[in-house]
């Protein structure tokens, strides 16, 4: 059908766009590997700046959506380019003929255990901000619960801005998610030393700024300027870590209950092989290239090809869905003047 539109991935970006396509009168599908919808922000606690529950955003469009075509725990299979739509096959079986492919397939996170000197999987209690998310929404984590937390660390810049871990991006939202859950921890923990070791911080977005300020002034969390050294574990099973204060031009050596690592966002294993089937363009660090990264941000190379959020670089939250409403009014564009 001329109005078909693929979209893979079922994150806020797929389903922001399903959202905008519907009210536009157009057929979106989604396809989404996993087993839900909301991708990485369904996992995630509260939003940034405002402390949102994450949950009203994912079951707000998971709502809005319900009159999408959708497809759980299914990828593409394959993809070919016909004389005008593209010619998909779905794992599950179902072949579909479409206009257009929308691509929200968003990010994978930095695997923490690559870097070996943070201890992550190798001390008890160091742990990722993802894997503390999980804990809040849960609070099931046992290098958490029956654990006295009297310091907790965060190390901004986790395979982020690191030539060595092969990603010399800022992840962009590190910065700003290490505060989010400093003051989280510190609002459960009150009488907890919560510390956040950093490069330099990166606040880009609206009231981030306001938002660290208040974190040190209404909270009491310590930023300590300079990248962490060494991380080890006493015979207590506490963590020690050591850095250096370049602001205050001194070692600091800490002991602490719990280490959260801020991995950065990497780009998804499915770019590398949607790419192959049409030959998309990826970037240099992975992701898919844009025809441009200033006006055309959501237009691939490829005609009836566009993209939405994170799979063409780190993104925050309001600005997937900002790219998603452009590519929805794009693709609503293309087709009528196709």
């Amino acid at each position: 059908m001329k109005d078909n539109i693929v979209i893979v991935g079922g994150g806020i970006a797929g389903m922001e766009a399903a959202r905008q396509l519907l009210r536009m009168g157009l057929n979106p599908i989604i396809v989404e590997k996993s087993d839900h919808l909301g991708g990485h922000v369904a996992r995630w606690h509260r939003l940034f700046p405002d402390m949102t529950p994450a949950s009203e955003l994912v079951g707000g469009l998971i709502e809005a959506t319900g009159q999408a075509n959708i497809f759980l725990n299914t990828e593409i299979s394959f993809m070919n380019r016909l004389k005008d739509s593209y010619n998909i096959m779905l794992s599950n079986g179902v072949s579909v003929i479409a206009k257009v492919v929308l691509i929200t397939t968003g990010f994978s996170v930095f695997d923490a255990s690559k870097k070996e000197e943070y201890g992550y999987g190798v001390y008890d209690q160091v742990m990722t901000n993802s894997d503390l998310e999980q804990w809040f929404n849960n609070g099931n984590d046992s290098r958490i619960d029956g654990t006295e937390i009297n310091a907790v660390g965060f190390v901004h810049c986790v395979g982020s801005r690191d030539e060595k871990a092969r990603n010399s991006q800022c992840s962009k939202v590190c910065c700003i998610t290490a505060v989010k859950q400093a003051i989280e921890m510190k609002q459960k923990f009150p009488d907890a030393a919560v510390y956040c070791f950093y490069m330099d911080l990166r606040m880009f977005g609206k009231k981030y700024e306001d938002f660290y300020i208040s974190a040190q002034r209404d909270y009491g969390i310590r930023f300590i300027r300079g990248r962490v050294s060494e991380v080890s574990e006493n015979i207590d099973g506490r963590v020690i870590v050591k850095a250096e204060d370049t602001l205050a031009g001194k070692p600091v050596k800490v002991t602490l209950d719990l280490l959260v690592l801020m991995s950065g966002m990497v780009c998804n294993r499915d770019c590398s092989s949607i790419a192959g089937m049409i030959s998309l363009q990826t970037d240099s660090d992975g992701f898919f290239k844009s025809r441009d990264n200033i006006s055309d941000i959501i237009c691939s190379s490829r005609e009836g090809i566009y993209y939405a959020g994170a799979c063409t670089g780190p993104k925050t939250v309001p600005e997937t869905l900002a790219e998603a409403r452009s590519a929805a009014l794009e693709i609503f564009s293309y087709i009528n003047r196709a």
